[in-house]
Protein backbone atom coordinates (compact mmCIF):
# COMPACT_ATOMS: atom_id res chain seq x y z
CA UNK A 1 0.00 0.00 0.00
CA UNK A 2 1.21 3.80 -0.44
CA UNK A 3 2.18 5.74 2.68
CA UNK A 4 0.65 8.23 4.46
CA UNK A 5 0.36 11.59 3.73
CA UNK A 6 1.33 14.15 6.80
CA UNK A 7 2.46 17.58 6.93
CA UNK A 8 5.54 18.88 9.45
CA UNK A 9 5.63 22.36 11.12
CA UNK A 10 8.79 23.32 11.52
CA UNK A 11 9.72 26.30 13.47
CA UNK A 12 13.10 27.80 14.26
CA UNK A 13 16.02 30.33 13.19
CA UNK A 14 15.20 31.98 15.96
CA UNK A 15 16.52 35.62 17.97
CA UNK A 16 15.71 38.68 19.27
CA UNK A 17 16.68 42.23 19.09
CA UNK A 18 15.95 44.35 21.66
CA UNK A 19 15.51 48.27 21.34
CA UNK A 20 19.04 50.66 22.65
CA UNK A 21 17.07 51.51 26.02
CA UNK A 22 16.14 47.99 26.79
CA UNK A 23 17.58 44.31 27.58
CA UNK A 24 17.25 41.57 29.03
CA UNK A 25 19.28 38.67 30.63
CA UNK A 26 17.73 35.72 28.98
CA UNK A 27 14.42 35.33 26.67
CA UNK A 28 12.47 31.96 25.89
CA UNK A 29 9.14 31.27 23.71
CA UNK A 30 5.85 29.68 23.63
CA UNK A 31 5.15 27.77 20.26
CA UNK A 32 1.67 27.21 19.72
CA UNK A 33 -0.72 25.62 17.41
CA UNK A 34 -4.08 24.71 18.02
CA UNK A 35 -4.72 20.72 19.33
CA UNK A 36 -1.25 20.20 20.21
CA UNK A 37 0.63 20.73 23.38
CA UNK A 38 2.98 24.07 23.29
CA UNK A 39 6.40 23.69 22.92
CA UNK A 40 8.91 26.09 24.75
CA UNK A 41 12.30 27.14 23.01
CA UNK A 42 15.29 29.58 24.31
CA UNK A 43 16.19 32.84 21.71
CA UNK A 44 19.71 33.81 21.81
CA UNK A 45 19.97 38.01 21.41
CA UNK A 46 21.59 39.28 18.38
CA UNK A 47 23.41 43.23 18.67
CA UNK A 48 20.93 45.89 17.14
CA UNK A 49 23.09 46.78 14.46
CA UNK A 50 22.87 43.49 13.33
CA UNK A 51 20.50 42.07 9.91
CA UNK A 52 21.09 38.73 9.57
CA UNK A 53 19.82 35.84 11.61
CA UNK A 54 21.91 32.40 12.24
CA UNK A 55 22.97 30.66 9.21
CA UNK A 56 22.61 27.07 10.96
CA UNK A 57 19.27 27.74 11.10
CA UNK A 58 18.61 26.12 14.38
CA UNK A 59 14.90 23.99 14.91
CA UNK A 60 13.08 25.10 18.14
CA UNK A 61 9.70 23.28 17.30
CA UNK A 62 8.35 20.57 15.20
CA UNK A 63 4.70 19.57 14.86
CA UNK A 64 2.87 17.21 12.67
CA UNK A 65 -0.14 16.91 11.33
CA UNK A 66 -1.90 13.39 9.57
CA UNK A 67 -3.79 13.83 6.51
CA UNK A 68 -7.79 13.66 8.82
CA UNK A 69 -6.10 16.20 11.34
CA UNK A 70 -5.30 18.61 7.91
CA UNK A 71 -8.66 18.18 6.89
CA UNK A 72 -10.06 19.13 10.24
CA UNK A 73 -8.06 21.80 10.77
CA UNK A 74 -8.90 23.48 7.21
CA UNK A 75 -12.32 22.93 7.49
CA UNK A 76 -12.66 24.33 10.96
CA UNK A 77 -10.09 27.03 10.38
CA UNK A 78 -9.65 27.51 7.20
CA UNK A 79 -6.75 30.48 6.07
CA UNK A 80 -7.35 31.01 9.21
CA UNK A 81 -5.37 28.29 11.09
CA UNK A 82 -1.93 29.75 12.18
CA UNK A 83 0.98 28.75 14.51
CA UNK A 84 1.45 31.49 17.36
CA UNK A 85 5.19 32.62 19.06
CA UNK A 86 4.96 34.35 22.41
CA UNK A 87 8.18 35.99 23.65
CA UNK A 88 8.72 36.22 27.57
CA UNK A 89 12.35 37.45 29.06
CA UNK A 90 13.10 35.74 32.30
CA UNK A 91 12.67 32.15 33.87
CA UNK A 92 12.75 29.08 31.44
CA UNK A 93 9.01 28.21 30.45
CA UNK A 94 9.15 25.06 32.15
CA UNK A 95 7.63 26.11 35.35
CA UNK A 96 5.14 28.15 37.49
CA UNK A 97 5.87 29.31 40.91
CA UNK A 98 2.50 29.42 42.99
CA UNK A 99 0.51 29.54 39.57
CA UNK A 100 2.28 32.52 38.31
CA UNK A 101 4.27 32.54 35.03
CA UNK A 102 7.86 32.27 35.19
CA UNK A 103 8.30 35.04 32.68
CA UNK A 104 7.09 38.46 31.35
CA UNK A 105 5.38 38.48 28.03
CA UNK A 106 7.28 40.87 25.87
CA UNK A 107 5.03 40.12 22.41
CA UNK A 108 4.09 37.47 20.01
CA UNK A 109 3.24 37.09 16.13
CA UNK A 110 1.23 34.74 14.66
CA UNK A 111 2.23 33.22 11.01
CA UNK A 112 -0.79 31.59 8.65
CA UNK A 113 -0.74 28.48 6.99
CA UNK A 114 -1.01 27.47 3.90
CA UNK A 115 -2.08 23.46 4.86
CA UNK A 116 -3.35 22.73 1.65
CA UNK A 117 -0.02 23.90 0.06
CA UNK A 118 1.74 21.95 2.19
CA UNK A 119 0.39 18.80 1.13
CA UNK A 120 2.20 18.81 -2.26
CA UNK A 121 5.21 21.06 -1.95
CA UNK A 122 7.42 22.53 0.70
CA UNK A 123 6.25 26.34 1.85
CA UNK A 124 8.19 29.10 3.46
CA UNK A 125 5.69 30.97 5.73
CA UNK A 126 7.83 33.47 6.81
CA UNK A 127 11.38 34.16 7.15
CA UNK A 128 13.02 37.40 8.56
CA UNK A 129 12.59 39.71 10.87
CA UNK A 130 9.49 41.21 12.48
CA UNK A 131 7.94 43.47 15.09
CA UNK A 132 6.53 41.80 18.00
CA UNK A 133 7.11 44.77 21.09
CA UNK A 134 4.09 45.50 22.93
CA UNK A 135 2.62 49.59 23.82
CA UNK A 136 5.07 51.05 20.74
CA UNK A 137 8.45 48.78 21.47
CA UNK A 138 10.50 48.03 18.76
CA UNK A 139 11.26 44.56 19.85
CA UNK A 140 12.26 42.42 16.86
CA UNK A 141 12.04 38.73 16.91
CA UNK A 142 14.14 36.32 13.82
CA UNK A 143 12.02 33.35 13.10
CA UNK A 144 11.50 31.29 10.01
CA UNK A 145 7.83 28.84 9.63
CA UNK A 146 8.49 25.89 6.76
CA UNK A 147 5.68 23.30 6.12
CA UNK A 148 6.66 20.38 4.30
CA UNK A 149 4.83 17.44 3.27
CA UNK A 150 6.36 13.95 5.02
CA UNK A 151 5.22 10.96 4.11
CA UNK A 152 5.26 7.72 6.42
CA UNK A 153 3.93 4.14 6.54
CA UNK A 154 1.97 3.53 9.46
CA UNK A 155 1.60 0.23 11.05
CA UNK A 156 -0.91 -0.89 13.63
CA UNK A 157 -0.87 -3.69 16.76
CA UNK A 158 -3.94 -5.87 16.33
CA UNK A 159 -3.60 -6.71 20.05
CA UNK A 160 -0.74 -6.33 22.85
CA UNK A 161 2.44 -7.23 21.81
CA UNK A 162 2.94 -9.67 24.81
CA UNK A 163 -0.38 -11.34 22.71
CA UNK A 164 1.38 -12.12 20.11
CA UNK A 165 -0.85 -10.22 17.54
CA UNK A 166 -0.99 -9.52 13.46
CA UNK A 167 0.42 -5.93 12.87
CA UNK A 168 -1.33 -3.99 9.98
CA UNK A 169 -0.18 -1.12 7.38
CA UNK A 170 -2.84 1.52 7.48
CA UNK A 171 -3.57 3.54 4.61
CA UNK A 172 -7.08 5.69 5.70
CA UNK A 173 -9.75 3.03 6.69
CA UNK A 174 -8.01 0.46 4.92
CA UNK A 175 -5.81 -2.21 6.98
CA UNK A 176 -3.98 -4.91 5.49
CA UNK A 177 -1.72 -7.48 7.46
CA UNK A 178 2.12 -7.57 6.71
CA UNK A 179 3.46 -8.89 9.82
CA UNK A 180 2.86 -11.68 12.54
CA UNK A 181 4.53 -11.25 16.31
CA UNK A 182 5.36 -14.26 18.45
CA UNK A 183 6.06 -13.30 22.35
CA UNK A 184 7.99 -15.63 24.31
CA UNK A 185 10.92 -16.25 26.92
CA UNK A 186 14.24 -16.69 25.66
CA UNK A 187 16.52 -19.20 27.50
CA UNK A 188 18.38 -16.85 29.57
CA UNK A 189 21.17 -19.35 29.40
CA UNK A 190 22.05 -18.83 26.13
CA UNK A 191 24.82 -16.35 26.19
CA UNK A 192 25.62 -16.34 21.77
CA UNK A 193 22.21 -13.62 21.14
CA UNK A 194 23.53 -11.07 19.18
CA UNK A 195 26.30 -12.57 17.99
CA UNK A 196 27.20 -11.95 14.37
CA UNK A 197 27.61 -16.23 14.21
CA UNK A 198 24.32 -18.32 12.59
CA UNK A 199 21.73 -18.46 15.01
CA UNK A 200 22.40 -22.49 14.80
CA UNK A 201 26.33 -21.83 15.71
CA UNK A 202 27.99 -21.14 19.17
CA UNK A 203 30.23 -18.83 19.29
CA UNK A 204 31.54 -16.41 22.33
CA UNK A 205 29.51 -13.39 22.29
CA UNK A 206 30.75 -9.57 21.22
CA UNK A 207 32.25 -7.55 23.67
CA UNK A 208 29.29 -5.21 23.77
CA UNK A 209 26.99 -7.54 24.81
CA UNK A 210 26.41 -7.95 28.91
CA UNK A 211 27.78 -11.22 29.92
CA UNK A 212 23.94 -13.41 31.35
CA UNK A 213 24.09 -14.95 34.34
CA UNK A 214 22.52 -18.32 34.95
CA UNK A 215 19.31 -18.31 36.69
CA UNK A 216 20.53 -19.64 39.82
CA UNK A 217 23.03 -16.52 39.78
CA UNK A 218 19.78 -14.31 39.76
CA UNK A 219 18.00 -12.46 42.17
CA UNK A 220 14.43 -13.78 42.94
CA UNK A 221 13.32 -10.04 41.88
CA UNK A 222 13.96 -9.56 38.36
CA UNK A 223 11.85 -9.10 34.79
CA UNK A 224 14.07 -11.47 31.93
CA UNK A 225 13.77 -13.04 28.99
CA UNK A 226 11.36 -11.72 26.83
CA UNK A 227 11.48 -11.78 23.38
CA UNK A 228 9.57 -10.54 20.35
CA UNK A 229 9.39 -11.94 16.78
CA UNK A 230 8.42 -10.07 13.71
CA UNK A 231 7.57 -12.76 10.98
CA UNK A 232 6.95 -12.20 7.30
CA UNK A 233 3.28 -13.77 5.98
CA UNK A 234 5.46 -16.38 4.93
CA UNK A 235 6.18 -16.65 8.19
CA UNK A 236 10.01 -15.91 7.80
CA UNK A 237 11.75 -13.89 11.02
CA UNK A 238 12.54 -10.63 9.86
CA UNK A 239 13.28 -8.63 13.02
CA UNK A 240 13.75 -9.51 16.54
CA UNK A 241 13.75 -7.50 19.99
CA UNK A 242 14.78 -9.46 22.75
CA UNK A 243 15.47 -8.49 26.74
CA UNK A 244 19.40 -9.17 27.20
CA UNK A 245 19.66 -7.15 30.06
CA UNK A 246 17.15 -8.30 32.40
CA UNK A 247 15.25 -5.48 34.83
CA UNK A 248 15.67 -5.71 38.15
CA UNK A 249 15.26 -3.31 41.12
CA UNK A 250 17.98 -1.37 42.85
CA UNK A 251 18.47 -2.19 46.30
CA UNK A 252 16.08 -1.48 48.94
CA UNK A 253 13.38 -0.56 46.21
CA UNK A 254 10.65 -1.81 44.13
CA UNK A 255 12.08 0.13 41.23
CA UNK A 256 14.36 -0.36 37.74
CA UNK A 257 16.35 2.83 38.67
CA UNK A 258 18.94 4.74 35.53
CA UNK A 259 21.48 3.53 36.92
CA UNK A 260 20.77 0.18 36.37
CA UNK A 261 18.48 -0.44 33.47
CA UNK A 262 16.97 -3.00 31.76
CA UNK A 263 18.06 -3.51 28.25
CA UNK A 264 16.88 -4.59 24.90
CA UNK A 265 18.74 -5.79 21.30
CA UNK A 266 16.86 -4.87 18.28
CA UNK A 267 18.18 -7.40 15.99
CA UNK A 268 18.24 -8.01 12.03
CA UNK A 269 18.68 -10.74 9.92
CA UNK A 270 21.08 -10.70 6.91
CA UNK A 271 23.48 -13.35 5.31
CA UNK A 272 22.59 -16.35 7.72
CA UNK A 273 23.06 -14.07 10.80
CA UNK A 274 21.13 -12.01 13.23
CA UNK A 275 22.70 -8.52 13.02
CA UNK A 276 22.61 -6.18 15.87
CA UNK A 277 20.93 -2.74 14.90
CA UNK A 278 19.95 -1.25 17.93
CA UNK A 279 20.36 -1.33 21.64
CA UNK A 280 17.17 0.26 23.90
CA UNK A 281 17.55 0.64 27.30
CA UNK A 282 14.49 1.63 29.99
CA UNK A 283 14.13 2.45 33.54
CA UNK A 284 11.92 4.40 36.31
CA UNK A 285 12.53 7.88 36.72
CA UNK A 286 12.19 9.12 40.27
CA UNK A 287 9.05 8.77 41.79
CA UNK A 288 7.67 12.46 41.63
CA UNK A 289 8.26 12.56 37.75
CA UNK A 290 6.16 9.28 37.20
CA UNK A 291 7.32 8.39 34.31
CA UNK A 292 9.49 6.11 32.05
CA UNK A 293 13.00 6.79 30.77
CA UNK A 294 14.32 5.73 27.58
CA UNK A 295 17.42 5.95 25.38
CA UNK A 296 18.03 4.24 22.22
CA UNK A 297 21.59 3.27 20.83
CA UNK A 298 22.20 2.16 17.16
CA UNK A 299 25.13 0.37 16.08
CA UNK A 300 27.74 0.92 13.43
CA UNK A 301 30.79 -0.23 12.59
CA UNK A 302 33.76 1.32 13.36
CA UNK A 303 35.93 -0.16 10.16
CA UNK A 304 39.53 1.60 11.77
CA UNK A 305 38.92 -0.78 14.58
CA UNK A 306 36.78 -3.60 13.31
CA UNK A 307 34.63 -3.37 16.61
CA UNK A 308 30.84 -2.53 17.19
CA UNK A 309 30.28 1.11 18.42
CA UNK A 310 27.13 2.85 19.00
CA UNK A 311 25.23 6.41 18.61
CA UNK A 312 22.57 7.74 20.58
CA UNK A 313 19.42 8.87 18.58
CA UNK A 314 16.80 9.11 21.20
CA UNK A 315 16.47 9.55 24.41
CA UNK A 316 12.93 10.56 26.64
CA UNK A 317 10.62 10.40 28.95
CA UNK A 318 7.34 8.76 28.95
CA UNK A 319 4.45 9.64 31.38
CA UNK A 320 3.56 6.21 32.85
CA UNK A 321 -0.24 7.28 33.41
CA UNK A 322 -0.59 9.19 30.67
CA UNK A 323 1.45 7.38 28.06
CA UNK A 324 2.99 9.05 24.76
CA UNK A 325 5.01 8.52 22.05
CA UNK A 326 8.94 7.10 21.40
CA UNK A 327 10.08 9.19 18.77
CA UNK A 328 13.39 9.49 16.67
CA UNK A 329 13.52 12.63 14.68
CA UNK A 330 16.94 13.78 13.24
CA UNK A 331 15.75 17.02 12.10
CA UNK A 332 18.32 19.61 13.86
CA UNK A 333 17.80 22.70 11.67
CA UNK A 334 15.97 24.44 8.69
CA UNK A 335 18.76 24.73 6.39
CA UNK A 336 17.68 22.50 4.05
CA UNK A 337 14.40 20.24 3.74
CA UNK A 338 14.52 16.99 4.54
CA UNK A 339 15.62 14.28 1.97
CA UNK A 340 12.59 13.65 -0.37
CA UNK A 341 11.79 9.59 -0.35
CA UNK A 342 13.08 7.99 -3.71
CA UNK A 343 9.73 6.41 -3.93
CA UNK A 344 6.09 6.78 -2.83
CA UNK A 345 5.21 2.74 -3.52
CA UNK A 346 4.46 -0.10 -1.10
CA UNK A 347 7.55 -0.71 1.45
CA UNK A 348 7.87 -4.25 -0.20
CA UNK A 349 8.42 -3.43 -3.55
CA UNK A 350 12.41 -3.54 -3.41
CA UNK A 351 14.53 -5.64 -4.59
CA UNK A 352 15.37 -6.75 -1.13
CA UNK A 353 11.60 -7.45 0.16
CA UNK A 354 10.77 -10.14 1.94
CA UNK A 355 13.97 -11.95 2.27
CA UNK A 356 14.93 -14.67 4.69
CA UNK A 357 18.05 -14.95 6.57
CA UNK A 358 20.43 -16.70 4.64
CA UNK A 359 19.17 -16.08 1.62
CA UNK A 360 22.17 -13.71 0.72
CA UNK A 361 19.56 -10.96 -0.14
CA UNK A 362 19.30 -9.46 3.54
CA UNK A 363 19.24 -5.71 4.79
CA UNK A 364 23.69 -6.26 4.96
CA UNK A 365 23.10 -2.18 4.71
CA UNK A 366 25.92 0.25 6.47
CA UNK A 367 25.11 0.75 10.53
CA UNK A 368 25.85 4.03 10.52
CA UNK A 369 22.98 6.74 11.47
CA UNK A 370 24.53 9.08 8.60
CA UNK A 371 23.74 5.63 6.04
CA UNK A 372 20.36 4.95 7.72
CA UNK A 373 18.91 8.03 9.38
CA UNK A 374 20.29 10.89 7.16
CA UNK A 375 18.10 13.19 8.70
CA UNK A 376 13.96 14.67 9.18
CA UNK A 377 11.60 12.31 10.76
CA UNK A 378 12.75 8.43 11.39
CA UNK A 379 9.52 7.38 13.52
CA UNK A 380 7.10 7.43 16.56
CA UNK A 381 5.11 4.81 17.90
CA UNK A 382 2.69 5.16 20.66
CA UNK A 383 2.41 4.18 24.06
CA UNK A 384 -0.55 3.68 26.47
CA UNK A 385 -0.79 4.45 29.96
CA UNK A 386 -0.86 2.41 33.00
CA UNK A 387 -4.20 0.33 33.07
CA UNK A 388 -4.69 0.89 29.12
CA UNK A 389 -4.98 -1.21 26.52
CA UNK A 390 -2.15 -0.91 24.47
CA UNK A 391 -2.01 -1.65 20.82
CA UNK A 392 0.96 0.50 19.35
CA UNK A 393 0.74 2.86 16.44
CA UNK A 394 4.10 2.90 14.30
CA UNK A 395 4.61 5.67 12.08
CA UNK A 396 8.08 5.17 9.81
CA UNK A 397 9.59 8.00 7.12
CA UNK A 398 9.23 6.49 3.84
CA UNK A 399 12.57 7.61 3.05
CA UNK A 400 14.14 5.40 5.96
CA UNK A 401 12.00 2.28 4.37
CA UNK A 402 13.38 0.81 1.61
CA UNK A 403 12.94 -3.10 2.01
CA UNK A 404 10.34 -5.33 4.82
CA UNK A 405 13.39 -5.91 7.10
CA UNK A 406 13.90 -2.48 7.43
CA UNK A 407 9.77 -1.73 8.51
CA UNK A 408 9.75 -4.79 10.67
CA UNK A 409 13.18 -3.58 12.73
CA UNK A 410 10.48 -0.41 13.23
CA UNK A 411 8.07 -2.27 14.72
CA UNK A 412 10.31 -4.66 16.83
CA UNK A 413 11.53 -1.59 18.19
CA UNK A 414 8.19 -0.03 19.26
CA UNK A 415 7.03 -3.30 20.60
CA UNK A 416 10.67 -3.49 22.75
CA UNK A 417 9.23 0.10 23.41
CA UNK A 418 5.84 -0.93 24.88
CA UNK A 419 7.09 -4.29 26.70
CA UNK A 420 8.87 -1.33 28.68
CA UNK A 421 6.46 -0.01 30.51
CA UNK A 422 5.30 -3.12 31.72
CA UNK A 423 8.90 -4.37 32.63
CA UNK A 424 9.66 -1.12 34.63
CA UNK A 425 6.22 -1.36 36.56
CA UNK A 426 7.29 -1.48 40.73
CA UNK A 427 8.04 -4.93 41.56
CA UNK A 428 4.79 -4.73 44.13
CA UNK A 429 2.42 -5.23 41.30
CA UNK A 430 2.00 -8.06 39.80
CA UNK A 431 2.34 -8.61 36.01
CA UNK A 432 -0.33 -9.96 33.42
CA UNK A 433 0.25 -13.76 32.87
CA UNK A 434 1.77 -13.14 29.68
CA UNK A 435 3.92 -11.70 31.29
CA UNK A 436 4.99 -13.88 33.70
CA UNK A 437 7.71 -16.67 32.67
CA UNK A 438 6.14 -20.24 33.55
CA UNK A 439 9.60 -22.95 33.85
CA UNK A 440 8.95 -24.87 30.66
CA UNK A 441 8.53 -22.29 28.42
CA UNK A 442 11.30 -21.18 25.99
CA UNK A 443 11.57 -18.97 22.98
CA UNK A 444 11.80 -20.00 19.40
CA UNK A 445 12.72 -18.29 16.99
Amino acid sequence: MDPCHFVRILVGNLAVKFPSTQSSSSCYCKIKLKNFPHQVASIPQQDIETNSCSSQKPLAACFSLSKSQIDNMVSKWGSSYKVSIEVYAGGSGSGSTCGLSSGKLLGKVSVPLDLRGAESRPCVAHNGWVTIGKNGSSLQLCLTVRTERDPRFVFQFGGEPECSPQVFQVQGNVKQAVFTCKFGFRNTSDRNLGSRSSLSESKAPRKWLPSLKTDKDQPSKERKGWSITIHNLTGSPVAMASMVTPFVPSPGSDRVTKSNPGAWLILRPGCGTWKPWGRLEAWREPSFTDAIGYRFDLFHDDITTAASVTSTVASSTINTKLGGKFTMDMTTSLSTPSISPQSSGDFGSGSRSGSRPGSGSGSDFGFSPQNQFRGGFVMSSTVEGTGKCSKPEVEVGVHHVTCTEDAAAFVALAAAMDLSMDACRSFNQKLRKELRQQQTQNFVV
